[in-house]
């Protein structure tokens, strides 16, 4: 499975924005991109605010370029808001879904237990961390694998997420009921993701 090898601080540093990749990040205190110039960068043009959301929203979920661009296709050929759906989509894969359940404290750590089998998805070993979420679906962890959860969870102190209306946690079984995909207010209202459409169309 590919995976970013980059600095954690690097890439919420570029961003601009604090992402949900570390609990280290949280910590970061320069803000000016990395690199030499980082700090005397010169005023950026429309195509570079695209890219620059593009990628800020593509590190958030962890995600290379091939399979943003494939979701990003996906939320075409739907009928409805394009941005919204392309939010939707990003925010029903599953390492994500155990990310805002709060069963895990980072989305890549949420893809490791997923790819080492410790969730199921209605009773069945799901090892595919974009797998979609539908409504309606059960997600919880195995039986053997809840010690780990635990551990996890109990050494990061500071982790506290807000558990979201359109997902129902019950912490005692470590059991994530996917009620229904969220609405763009639920959404991250930071992300701008009309300039991501516009990158795309171009």
């Amino acid at each position: 499975m590919a995976r970013y090898r980059e600095s954690t601080f690097k890439q919420s540093r570029r961003a601009g924005a604090v992402l949900d990749i570390s609990p280290k990040v949280a910590k970061m205190r320069r803000t000016v991109a990395p690199g030499q110039h980082g700090a005397a960068r010169k005023k950026t043009s429309e195509y570079g605010l695209q890219l620059a959301e593009k990628q800020k929203v593509r590190r958030t979920y962890g995600m290379l370029e091939k399979p943003f661009r494939r979701c990003y296709d996906r939320a075409v050929r739907k009928q409805g808001v394009t941005g919204t759906i392309l939010l939707q989509i990003l925010e029903s894969r599953l390492d994500n879904v155990l990310y805002r359940s709060g069963l895990v404290t980072t989305r890549p750590q949420g893809r490791q237990m997923i790819a080492h089998g410790h969730v199921l998805v209605n009773g069945k070993r799901v090892d595919i961390a974009s797998y979609q979420v539908k409504a309606g679906d059960m997600i919880m962890v195995a039986e053997k694998s809840k010690a780990v959860f635990k551990h996890l969870v109990e050494s990061n102190p500071h982790h506290a997420p807000l558990v979201p209306h359109w997902l129902e946690v019950d912490e005692s079984n470590m059991v994530v009921k996917f009620k229904s995909p969220p609405e763009r207010e639920d959404i991250d209202q930071s992300i701008n993701e009309a300039l991501i459409i516009e990158y795309y169309s171009r």
